[in-house]
């Protein structure tokens, strides 16, 4: 490994750990990031590869109340309701993204979906932020199953990169009555299944074509990626409890704006 790959390494491992559970697309600015430094990996493995330090990160900050969740199983019924909630919010993303996951990095992993995307969905996270809507939940562990699974449809949405899977889901939610906070805290809970989902997927579609080169570059990004979500995941709840999702919307069209400008200059 040369020290310019190990260099962009780190930046993309540093760029998907702070983007993974904010609203502004992950893969979007990996693929943006990418693209500008120069940095491609085959059927973007690295991207999503590196998404397990993010899922590691988010595991430690909640293996507490994980913990409990499954200490409780076999005698609360809450605790089971809410596991099958999430099971069965992450089964639209498993079926279509099993199906045609090669079809969509095929078709849709370019800088100029990604930059559309981006600037799409910040103005609908401005509009859904300003919007007084009608708040139900306020607890995860009280969301209902039907509206489990319409939230896990929302989050198929991200599936086009820049869409954002986090604000697919937190959309999602609020629209069908959660309030801000549980929104997000929902998004965390589904991403550990359907991140991990993607990660072994992509893993066994790939792993026979990966370099040692290639390893110890995801490794890099794998162990960055870990150390700046970890801080992401412990300050963002009480962010937008206080702040809503304003700044994110506004990153996004930044950036969205910025990378068609980008393109349309350097190409």
């Amino acid at each position: 490994m040369d020290p310019i790959s190990i260099g962009k390494a780190v930046l993309l491992g540093l760029v998907e750990g702070a983007t993974e559970f904010i609203p502004v697309s992950s893969t979007g600015h990996q693929l943006l990031v990418g693209h500008f430094i120069g940095f491609h990996s085959p059927n973007n493995t690295f991207e999503v590869l590196i998404q397990l330090g993010a899922i590691l990160a988010i595991l430690l900050v909640y293996f507490r109340r994980l913990l409990g969740i499954a200490t409780a199983l076999p005698h609360n019924p809450q605790a089971r309701r809410f596991v099958l909630g999430i099971l069965i919010a992450f089964l639209p993303a498993a079926i279509i993204g099993g199906l045609f996951s090669k079809l969509i990095k095929a078709y849709l992993f370019n800088p100029w979906i990604v930059c559309a995307t981006l600037v799409a969905g910040g103005l609908v996270l401005l509009v859904v932020d300003d919007t007084d809507l009608e708040v139900k939940k306020t607890d995860v562990y009280d969301f209902t199953l039907p509206m489990d699974f319409k939230i896990g449809i929302f989050q198929c949405l991200a599936m086009i990169p820049g869409v954002s899977r986090s604000g697919a889901t937190i959309v999602g939610a609020m629209l069908m009555g959660a309030d801000k906070r549980s929104a997000t805290e929902f998004s965390f809970y589904l991403a550990m299944p359907t991140m991990a989902g993607a990660f072994a997927k992509d893993l066994l579609d790939n792993y026979k074509n990966l370099s040692s080169n290639d390893v110890g570059l995801i490794a890099i990004g794998f162990v960055v990626s870990f150390i700046s979500a970890l801080f992401v995941v412990r300050v963002l709840l009480d962010y937008v409890s206080r702040h809503g999702f304003r700044l994110f919307a506004w990153w996004r069209i930044i950036v969205g704006a910025l990378g068609l400008a980008g393109l349309i200059i350097l190409g």
